[in-house]
């Protein structure tokens, strides 16, 4: 050993692997359609099954496969308004945000909410049948939490680009 250094100290952590470009290419099919079998995703890259197998493991395990949904159609089920709400709380204090936190949460109406910075504090994407039933959300629920000061509606017109899709290349 050198005058001065110390030995490295190998710290338990867990390792995330990062995908290679197999693994992209799986992750590009999966998020396109999450219904293709093992063996379809195989045919698609030129791989075998059970590598395939091992890597779509791999990478549910891994935490890159966060979990399978069905992406359903809005306006077959009747949800053709989307507005999104711009929300100032009264005060900018933890106990504030928690209700808000926790009140949101409960709405069904509400499909997004991030908290942001600049003049406001939350947006929000609601998504509802029409400007009726957006009024009673906004009346009755929305405007009914204590902590909030101030909403402004912005009621989508046209929706140019719609995707669940994450760029993995």
């Amino acid at each position: 050993m050198l005058l001065g250094s110390s030995p490295k100290i190998l710290h338990h952590k867990k390792f995330f692997m990062h995908p290679d470009s197999t693994d992209k290419k799986i992750l590009a099919l999966l998020q396109e359609n999450a219904q293709l079998t093992i063996k379809e995703i195989a045919g698609k890259i030129n791989l075998s099954v059970t590598p395939v197998h091992e890597r779509i493991r791999k990478l549910e395990r891994e935490g890159y496969i966060d979990r399978y949904v069905c992406l359903l159609n809005r306006r077959k089920l009747g949800k053709s308004l989307i507005v999104y709400c711009h929300i100032t709380l009264d005060k900018q204090r933890k106990e504030s945000f928690e209700e808000f936190n926790r009140a949101i949460s409960e709405m069904s109406e509400v499909m997004e909410c991030s908290v942001v910075s600049g003049n406001f504090d939350y947006m929000l994407k609601v998504m509802v049948a029409d400007s009726e039933e957006y009024n009673q959300f906004y009346q009755f629920k929305l405007s009914a939490l204590s902590s909030v000061l101030h909403i402004s509606s912005y009621f989508v017109i046209s929706e140019i680009k719609h995707t669940t899709e994450i760029s993995v290349q």
